[in-house]
């Protein structure tokens, strides 16, 4: 038997669905499913005829063949087509529709993002979920999976990045098979915006008397983070090519990342790279220093260089250096993000001072930049952020003598 799935809107506002259960004394009785919108109603319904049962009735004895789904309210819904739910979905597992998902993705994503979303799905998702049915992954079993995250030491923000890539999949398995989506309403962990340690005035003044002092190429690494506001990535992909000494500017173009090596895709069918992708599933993944695009097109910015920024960075610049070599490492090659942070460790530790991440001198930039009165917007595109509200919300830091300071201008008179 195919029962269509009717969803209709109500005059309350709310949406409702009937699946037919059977006939008593000749006539038919229905379960009724209630929702804010069409796709809930009918995820509900879908779910229902998965795992559902009345009355002692298992849900093997309820109709269930796939069937076509309408939507009376077309203009409200982005259900309004008449489609079939694919039978092939039934036998499919997570691993299965995860790797059409991935290879679907691949081609236009960052090498660095592809490698992320696989250090996520090989060490995280696919142990729990690669072998389960699809069908079979309620919103009870994310939680679950949230629970044994959380259990095993991660951070709720890292547990969200997670989900991200879990969510991603089931919109790729909602669209492409129509099946019942159980990230849709699902609540995931709260996420307290982390606390960065910055350096104090006073320690950050003695930090630049050291940089002052020691010139070498660390020394001009914490320089040009901590007067540009640059990552950590994009102050070691600096080439000299990319400081312009007669205007004054540094261009940001690139960011230089070390990434576990995928399996590739480009040039191979979906079956090729899958049984690739299967022979390397439980080896051991190595990496690669890869110089790539930045964090997004906004991060793609020219920046006016601070004139003792500049005289400063002129010390370690000759007629005979080439423009093509790095500028921290001197050489072709670029110097490694994770060594320029041990040697900002270093230096911090012997000067006695506080043990700060090196992203803490973008942070110490910005909240710097607000007090000197820099307009907003031009920070904003200063540190290649999309929006002024990423500049206001995440890296601007107001201390409390900046508090005392801006509540004793309020005068009585």
């Amino acid at each position: 038997m195919n029962e269509r799935l009717n969803v209709y809107q109500r005059k309350d506002g709310r949406f409702e669905g009937r699946l037919t259960l059977g006939f008593t004394e000749g006539k038919r009785s229905y379960k009724a499913f209630y929702g804010k919108t069409a796709e809930e109603v009918t995820e509900k319904m879908l779910e229902f005829r998965r795992t559902g049962s009345v009355a002692g009735v298992p849900a093997a004895a309820l109709p269930l063949a796939p069937s076509s789904v309408t939507a009376s309210t077309a203009s409200t819904s982005p259900l309004t087509t008449s489609t079939v739910l694919n039978p092939a979905i039934e036998k499919m597992t997570f691993g299965t529709v995860y790797a059409e998902w991935f290879y679907s993705v691949t081609y236009r994503v960052k090498e660095s993002t592809a490698a992320s979303y696989t250090h996520k799905a090989d060490k995280h998702v696919l142990p729990t979920f690669r072998d389960t049915p699809i069908l079979e992954i309620t919103q009870y079993s994310i939680y679950q999976f949230i629970k044994s995250l959380q259990d095993s030491g991660l951070s709720n923000r890292y547990i969200c990045d997670i989900l991200v890539l879990v969510q991603s999949v089931f919109r790729y398995a909602a669209r492409t098979y129509r099946i019942f989506n159980p990230m849709d309403g699902l609540i995931k962990p709260r996420t307290p915006k982390p606390e960065l340690n910055l350096l104090t005035p006073e320690e950050d003044a003695k930090l630049l008397k050291i940089v002052v002092k020691n010139p070498d190429s660390t020394m001009l690494g914490i320089a040009l983070a901590r007067f540009t506001g640059l990552r950590v990535g994009e102050v070691c992909a600096l080439q000299w090519s990319d400081i312009d000494f007669n205007r004054q500017t540094l261009r940001v173009s690139k960011t230089v990342q070390r990434v576990r090596i995928t399996e590739g895709v480009s040039g191979k069918s979906y079956n090729e790279w899958l049984a690739g992708a299967d022979e390397n599933q439980n080896a051991v993944r190595k990496t690669k220093l890869i110089l790539t695009d930045p964090k997004s097109e906004t991060s793609k910015r020219v920046i006016p260089i601070p004139r003792t920024l500049l005289d400063y960075i002129k010390k370690f610049y000759t007629e005979e250096t080439d423009d093509d070599t790095f500028v921290l490492s001197g050489t072709s090659k670029p110097l490694e993000p994770r060594t320029m942070q041990m040697r900002f460790a270093r230096v911090l530790e012997k000067a006695n001072l506080p043990s700060v991440h090196f992203h803490s001198l973008r942070h110490y930039f910005a909240s710097l930049c607000i007090k000197l009165g820099f307009d907003v917007k031009a920070l904003s595109e200063i540190l290649g952020h999309s929006s002024v509200e990423i500049t206001l919300n995440r890296y601007v830091h107001t201390s409390f003598d900046m508090k005392v300071e801006y509540m004793n201008r309020l005068k009585m008179k």
